[in-house]
């Protein structure tokens, strides 16, 4: 595949996170499936891996294999037409959200000073 071929598909995974977003706030979508699309949005959004980046090869395992996967059973859960519904909201709104990210980080810094906390 080429470098055109994996921004195209960065790209598309990008649209598909937004996407299961919306559907996790959509009340349409079962709350099973809200659970996993919540975990694969946080995953996704996450400055911190499973496996860390720097590991030669099984470091970007998570981001090649793992959050791929995580999309796709997620989608599988929430009804057809809630997610096609969300992709098309997820296009007009492919704007960057900086509270979400900003969630994201201060969670992860919350449990990491919890851990802290245990340790010390």
């Amino acid at each position: 595949m080429n470098l055109d071929g994996l921004k195209e598909k960065a790209k598309s995974i990008k649209k598909e996170i937004n996407a299961l977003y919306l559907a996790y706030k959509s009340p349409k979508t079962p709350w099973y499936a809200k659970v996993l699309a919540a975990v694969v949005v946080g995953y996704a959004l996450s400055p911190i891996d499973l496996i860390p980046d720097f590991i030669p090869v099984l470091g970007y395992l998570d981001d090649l294999v793992i959050i791929p996967l995580g999309i796709k059973l997620a989608i599988k859960l929430i009804p057809a037409e809630v997610m096609e519904e969300c992709r098309k909201n997820a296009e007009q709104k492919s704007n960057k959200n900086y509270i979400a990210g900003a969630v994201v980080i201060l969670i992860w810094i919350l449990i990491i000073v919890l851990i802290l906390r245990k340790i010390i």
